[in-house]
């Protein structure tokens, strides 16, 4: 397993993967991957035997982003990590890679010395295993939004040591 930049090359299979998650995931088209990519702060991907398996993106505050979840994080906090989305393929789930990919955020964010990392999850219609991952990773959530007519989030935050 390696994670590493995403790069164009990337950029195929990773919007295949976001469309097999779509169902929990907003749709992203090449254009779509090519303004995050200019934006993100990280764009990660986790390769298993040559395959693209996941991927992350994350923002910094300020970042050119216009989901209503980021914007809502920057009304609310001074400084941020935002994840915008992480997918796992299917057939690499439970193998470990969603917590590999968050250490890798983790150990990016406290280099940064960003106090907090924040995300949403989907509470309306529910994605439990997020909720029961971020959970674990000691997210809390700090608010709910309904961005769009058909679904709620959960708006949620860690708070990082960021002391030498």
């Amino acid at each position: 397993m390696l994670i590493r930049d995403a790069t164009p090359a990337d950029y195929a299979a990773m919007l295949d993967l976001n469309q097999l998650s779509v169902a929990v995931l907003s749709p992203l088209d090449l254009a779509g991957l090519e303004a995050i990519a200019a934006s993100a702060h990280m764009l990660r991907v986790v390769e298993v035997s040559s395959t693209i398996a996941a991927f992350l993106v994350a923002f910094r505050k300020g970042a050119t982003y216009h989901s209503p979840n980021f914007l809502w994080f920057e009304q609310q906090y001074d400084d941020f990590l935002y994840i915008d989305r992480v997918v796992v393929a299917a057939t690499h789930r439970g193998q470990g890679l969603g917590q590999h990919l968050y250490g890798d955020v983790m150990a990016q964010a406290q280099a940064a010395q960003l106090p907090r990392i924040a995300l949403e999850v989907d509470i309306e219609p529910p994605n439990l295993a997020s909720l029961k991952f971020h959970q674990q990773q000691g997210f809390v959530e700090v608010g709910q939004l309904m961005p769009y007519d058909t679904k709620v989030v959960s708006l949620q935050v860690k708070s990082l040591d960021t002391a030498p």
